[in-house]
């Protein structure tokens, strides 16, 4: 009887002491502009250039798993075909994803080689497709060398588009971009690439 008791006790203090908790609770965060103006975000929020939005739910990843040498033996086919140096596809595909085909961006941009899918469908390929993936992105950089003619030029095109590169007349006042540029010039020289300094 007595074991009862304090069995119905104990029940009773731990009901008594999960109905203490605070519920549950989401986070806000809030920013205070330079004017003193508050404004809530209540969902994953990205800043990006053109003011802060709401990130959208992610879309569903790629299941295919790729091992390394798949993607490295994709990125030397794309390369050879496209005329790109593989070592700058390498240190792009590093940059975007860190090789990982089922890499997701808070934009929606799709695996080893982040392709939004507007960019991969006027490509004519399927960002979700390893191959795929890898031969768009590879076409789509082997563009923008092409079109700018300098190394530095085309990886910020290929970050930022080559609508902001054209009207800055170079690499654009982005931090993300400015920073992703510095990035995969460093891993360039650190391996040696050819072109890796260009300015």
């Amino acid at each position: 009887m007595a074991f009862r008791t304090a069995h119905r006790l104990a029940n009773w203090a731990a009901f008594a002491a999960a109905l203490a908790l605070p519920p549950a609770v989401s986070a806000q965060v809030l920013e205070i502009g330079d004017d003193g103006a508050v404004t809530t975000y209540a969902a994953p929020t990205v800043h990006t250039s053109d003011g802060a939005r709401a990130i959208a739910p992610p879309v569903a990843a790629p299941a295919y798993r790729a091992t390394p040498g798949e993607v490295a033996r994709l990125i030397q086919e794309s390369s050879a075909r496209h005329s790109v140096p593989a070592q700058l596809v390498e240190a792009v595909a590093w940059q975007e994803s860190r090789f990982n085909p089922a890499a997701v961006s808070p934009k929606g941009a799709l695996g080893v080689m982040q392709l939004l899918p507007k960019t991969a469908s006027e490509l004519g390929v399927d960002p979700s497709d390893l191959r795929g993936n890898i031969d768009g992105g590879v076409a789509y950089l082997a563009q923008q060398m092409r079109r700018f003619g300098d190394v530095r030029l085309a990886l910020a095109a290929y970050n930022a588009g080559p609508q902001a590169v054209a009207r800055y007349g170079g690499v654009p006042p982005y931090a993300e971009t400015q920073n992703y540029v510095r990035a995969i010039l460093a891993r360039l020289s650190a391996v040696g690439a050819v072109g890796a300094g260009a300015e």
